[in-house]
């Protein structure tokens, strides 16, 4: 199976953006730790700062369930539980 290509966008409430973006910072050591995660990449809109997009590459789609259901993963859902405006995931792959 080909690599999985996840494109993650978060849009924080107008008032949570430094919030959201601590929470979304600490997710980032503990998964580039995780077994399959082979890019795990966290950008910030530079016109609007309340938009975040993960770029992440995945060996597989089990691995990154696997990431979904990581402690640090739920931790980062409760904490920013009424912070988040939209949320939007693409799970892709590459075909050339």
């Amino acid at each position: 199976m080909s690599k999985l290509v996840i494109i993650a966008k978060v849009v924080a409430k107008k008032e949570a953006v430094q919030s959201v973006r601590s929470e979304l910072l600490k997710l980032i050591a503990p998964t580039r730790k995780e077994d399959g995660c082979l890019d795990y990449s966290l950008h910030q809109d530079n016109d609007n700062p309340a938009v975040f997009i993960f770029y992440e590459t995945w060996e597989s789609p089990a691995h990154l369930e696997k990431h979904m259901n990581s402690d640090h993963f739920k931790a980062y859902i409760r904490s920013t539980d009424g912070l988040i405006e939209e949320k939007v995931v693409n799970m892709l792959s590459r075909i050339e």
